[in-house]
């Protein structure tokens, strides 16, 4: 079974991203049950807007993270809290993602069938039950099959603060909604394999 991780901070690599290291948690519990993760920073890529899984462009990176989503039974998308809101890349991801609304596989199923998908995110002010729903939301629009507690989060409240990797308050309720959300993705992957979801009816 195979995991992408989308890690959609607005730092680029090489610098430290809270996001990345609290969806680390999420990676490393997949791994304990045998999945192959696959982490990608989405904004070391040059993702053009629209809303085709083709290339927009020449140099448009999208087409190859499109494949990687289609080669995964679990997603995560993980985001930092900006302004209260998902961040502007990940905004960009679920953009391109709506494409696969369109496209069916080999049994007409829509293409994000009978895959599970999660969220974590990161900020030092409130809004993470937010973006939560707001990516959770899309998602499942997509057709990903969103288990319960498939999330987890990390903040200090309202205001101005010290980052994830800046402050060990919080981490140890983070890291166990982490566990279990990785635990809850990986069951319900494993239970559509066993039982996959039909072609909606006509």
């Amino acid at each position: 079974m195979k995991a992408l991780v989308l890690n959609c901070t607005l730092k680029t690599s090489p610098d430290p991203s809270n996001t990345e290291a609290l969806a680390h948690v999420v990676v490393e519990q997949l791994e304990k049950e045998g999945v192959i993760v696959d982490v990608v920073r989405a904004v070391d890529l040059d993702i053009a807007p629209g809303v085709t899984s083709d290339a927009i462009r020449a140099g448009d990176a999208w087409p190859g993270v499109h494949e990687k989503l289609l080669r995964s039974e679990i997603l995560v998308i993980a985001s930092p809290t900006w302004l209260g809101r998902p961040s502007s890349v990940a905004q960009r991801v679920l953009e391109r993602m709506d494409a696969m609304l369109s496209e069916t596989d080999d049994e007409d199923r829509p293409v994000a069938y009978n895959r599970v998908a999660g969220v974590v995110v990161t900020g030092n002010e409130d809004g993470a039950h937010h973006v939560i729903s707001e990516v959770s939301g899309a998602l499942a629009d997509i057709g990903y099959t969103i288990p319960g507690q498939a999330w987890t989060y990390w903040h200090l409240g309202p205001g101005p603060g010290p980052d994830y990797l800046e402050e060990e308050r919080g981490r140890e309720w983070s890291h166990r909604t982490g566990r279990a959300m990785a635990a809850n993705l990986y069951g319900v992957a494993q239970a559509l394999a066993a039982r996959p979801l039909e072609a909606p009816p006509q």
